[in-house]
């Protein structure tokens, strides 16, 4: 439980840095199209490190046994 804790608080933050990438890539672009297009870029390599979060996020949750029932 302990690792499963980890992974969503690592997941949360590198969401809400992919956040604020995506809105500076945003506001960038009408100004400076190569500051936009490199905070686009970070937040595209940070999405990919999330999708592999949920993938051990999954993985986590199903490696863990059922309660036995006695």
């Amino acid at each position: 439980m302990k690792n499963l804790t980890k992974i969503r608080t690592t997941q949360s933050r590198l969401l809400k840095r992919y956040k604020q990438l995506m809105e500076q890539a945003y506001n960038f672009r009408e100004t400076d199209s190569a500051l936009s297009d490199i905070s686009e870029y970070d937040a595209i390599k940070l999405l990919n490190k999330i999708n592999r979060l949920k993938y051990l996020h999954i993985d986590e949750v199903t490696s863990i046994p059922p309660p036995l029932n006695n």
